[in-house]
């Protein structure tokens, strides 16, 4: 029983050894320089566009340890719209253009003004109403340990949290 109970232990040990080293990609973003997961492998980011006052729509997924810009949704093409994109169809008066632009990162200035919100399973988050107006967030792929995956807080929680 006792030998028993030694390879068990040496076997929990080793697994835990195992897992300690397991880095797993995944999404973060960073506000004030407070790490948050993102839970899911996608996300949208809406805000309303400074000069056409309309919103805007971006599609975001991870593919392996890339950010992808997949898809942008707007009313209308004004100032900084991407003109070379394939245009998809759609029956809802709104231009859905096919991006898939890789991105090493994303720079988001978080504003009342904007109305900055990330959405994630489609569940709101309304960062202008969450965080200070002009704060920054950076969001990226990181790959980081299992433990610390398990650890970190959700940017989803945050709101709960207010």
């Amino acid at each position: 029983m006792n030998n028993k109970f030694t390879w068990l232990l040496g076997g929990a040990i080793v697994l835990l050894l195992l897992i300690s080293f397991i880095k797993i990609p995944v999404i973060v973003g960073v506000i004030d320089g407070k790490r948050y997961v993102l839970t899911k492998n996608s996300f949208q980011i809406h805000w309303i566009h400074s000069v056409e006052k309309e919103r805007w729509d971006e599609f975001f997924e991870r593919r392996g340890n890339e950010l992808i810009l997949t898809k942008t949704i707007l009313n209308t093409f004004g100032a900084g719209t991407p003109s070379e994109e394939t245009i998809i169809k759609s029956d809802d008066h709104r231009v859905h253009m096919e991006i898939n632009r890789p991105m090493k990162n994303i720079n988001l200035v978080i504003s009342e003004n904007v109305q900055t919100t990330i959405v994630i399973d489609d569940e709101a988050i309304p960062l202008h109403e969450i965080f200070d107006h002009f704060s920054e967030m950076n969001i990226f792929v990181d790959n980081i340990h299992l433990f610390n995956y398990l650890r970190e807080e959700r940017l989803n929680e945050r709101i709960t949290k207010q």
